[in-house]
């Protein structure tokens, strides 16, 4: 049995990024844990959160929800603040994730790895595949976790594949229907999103799951964007969200659609 630590910015970003692959790997015996950087303190907040309530504590119990989905054995928190998007004041507070001493955030995670003798971590790619600043902590942050623990797990990056959701695109415009959307505009940092094909080594495909991938995503539904991927027929959501990307610093570039989690 191996262990995989999946490494998240929010509370929702593992359902829309990564669940499928946390599916079939806890579905083939394997143990499958989630951190979260933070609470998503700055998400949408819900009508029903009622008064004195907490939208933290409200995201913590829907991410423990999508945990009970894809079968994940383990949640666990970093304890950082939302830093909101990038400009936003938040970014400075002291207790964001973007302000926090890189070492100090990646010994929390190093020891999550430690107690788990995690064999793979998932983290993101170098721009957190649009640029929030979180994401981009992420990247740093788990990489610098993988150093410095006992045993230093596997490192993959969970990204877009910015050439097939352009060529996802064009077949949508060919049935007259446009997206308003460009992987190639400047997302939240100015860059463009997630990765060119020739950047990414994993490929898997998660389409056996995908109505289970749904369902874990469901389960933040208090989240507008959430809402809104949930409004895309089945049919599209199974192309938009049935295969998950994953870069692999330091392996030669050739895509796999062999699934890294379970071989």
């Amino acid at each position: 049995m191996t262990t995989t630590v999946f490494f998240h910015a929010h509370p929702d970003d593992e359902a829309s990024g990564t669940a499928g692959s946390m599916i079939l790997t806890s579905r083939a015996g394997h143990r499958v844990v989630v951190v979260y950087a933070t609470h998503g303190e700055h998400g949408t907040v819900p009508d029903d959160l009622g008064e004195g309530g907490s939208l933290a504590d409200h995201r913590r119990r829907e991410a423990e929800s999508s945990a009970a989905i894809t079968g994940t054995a383990r949640v666990a928190w970093l304890g950082y603040a939302d830093s909101g998007m990038t400009g936003w004041e938040q970014n400075g507070h002291e207790t964001s994730f973007h302000a926090a001493d890189l070492d100090e955030a990646a010994g929390r995670l190093a020891r999550v790895l430690d107690e788990e003798d995690a064999d793979i971590l998932v983290g993101y790619d170098w721009h957190g595949g649009y640029g929030h600043p979180d994401h981009v902590k992420v990247h740093h942050v788990a990489h610098r976790a993988a150093e410095l623990a006992v045993r230093r797990p596997r490192v993959l990056e969970n990204t877009m594949n910015r050439d097939r959701m352009r060529e996802q695109i064009e077949a949508a415009k060919a049935m007259g229907i446009d997206p308003s959307f460009s992987p190639d505009d400047p997302m939240d940092d100015g860059n463009p999103m997630g990765l060119p094909q020739d950047e990414i080594h994993h490929a898997v495909d998660v389409t056996e799951v995908i109505d289970v991938k749904r369902a874990a995503l469901a389960a933040h539904g208090s989240q507008v964007d959430v809402q809104q991927m949930l409004a895309m027929p089945p049919e599209i959501f199974a192309v938009a969200f049935g295969v998950e990307h994953y870069a692999e610093p330091g392996l030669p570039q050739q895509l796999s659609t062999e699934n890294p989690f379970v071989s």
